[in-house]
């Protein structure tokens, strides 16, 4: 029979390949939106969340039909799925302004936020080995980010919605923690993507922006989008909360930058500096820090 030690580090192996896998499924993110333009960015925002609501709209069927979609699980999933809007909405659009670099690292500034409100609520607080991989991460977010401001207004929008973005996904991994280890992540992921693509279409018609793909390229790599970052890298992330705090899921994530860094030099052509370079170094060294000082935690659930 396997000891309480034996099963936590199960949980922590578990933990550390979900989050390395999340990572690198998030890591083609950016370059698949890039790919999709010339796209509105609200329509292929919008397109990816709804494609991945209809892949997971029979896991929401079943969870409903067993009994498991209360009040509290609905108005939890709607509000994560109006924070998944807010996200991609400021994202995309700021992938548009900036470099992809820049725009990644910045809306990966969720572990700082995380922190502070963990800090201010005294939930979910971070480790002294979380700190340090904190304080590595946005050293590297600070080296690649700082490498793109200031280049021209247009440049200094997209920071700006980047970080709006940060602080949109830090409310959707607040909202799934607060589910507790119960929550049925495929179930929740439909509610919050059907929420989500709900409101951006809504934003499309409301701007007169046209809601459908450019071409059938830009379809195709808007339903790649929704396969891999979306259904395994956030199902996964989701899945993460299970097992440890916002603040290091969001840690692990900040690896994100350096792989669609990577990509965007591959796929799109986009140099790559030896500061950005030496950004992605450091942000790497932050996110393994934070993933060797994984701990299992328990979630804590609150009442609406």
């Amino acid at each position: 029979m396997a000891t309480g030690s034996d099963e936590t580090a199960k949980t922590t192996l578990r933990l550390a390949i979900g989050l390395v896998v999340a990572v690198v499924a998030l890591s083609t993110a950016a370059p698949f939106f890039r790919l999709a333009e010339p796209t509105h960015p609200l329509a292929a925002a919008a397109l990816r969340l709804a494609t991945a609501f209809l892949i997971l709209l029979p896991f929401l069927w079943r969870a409903h039909s067993a009994q498991r979609t209360d009040r509290r699980f609905w108005s939890h999933s709607m509000l994560a799925g109006s924070f998944y809007a807010l996200h991609f909405g400021a994202w995309v659009t700021s992938l548009t302004l900036t470099s992809v670099a820049a725009s990644v690292t910045i809306v990966t500034a969720t572990p700082v936020l995380l922190a502070i409100w963990a800090l201010v609520t005294a939930r979910d607080i971070p480790t002294g080995r979380t700190w340090l991989a904190l304080a590595i991460a946005a050293t590297g977010i600070i080296v690649i980010g700082g490498h793109d401001m200031g280049v021209s207004t247009d440049h200094l929008v997209g920071d700006g919605l980047a970080l709006l973005g940060a602080g949109a996904m830090a409310g959707y991994l607040l909202v799934a923690r607060r589910m507790g280890g119960d929550l049925d992540i495929l179930a929740f992921m439909a509610v919050a993507t059907g929420t989500g693509a709900l409101l951006l279409y809504a934003a499309c018609f409301a701007t007169g922006v046209d809601p459908t793909p450019a071409s059938t390229k830009a379809l195709i790599f808007l339903v790649l989008a929704a396969l891999i970052p979306q259904l395994i890298g956030h199902n996964l992330l989701t899945w993460a909360l299970r097992h440890t705090t916002p603040t290091t899921v969001g840690i692990a994530t900040v690896g994100e930058p350096v792989g669609a860094t990577i990509l965007a030099w591959l796929w799109l052509g986009e140099s790559v500096s030896f500061v950005v370079a030496l950004g992605c170094a450091i942000t790497i060294t932050g996110v393994v820090v934070a993933i060797t000082a994984l701990r299992p935690t328990k979630p804590r659930s609150a009442p609406v």
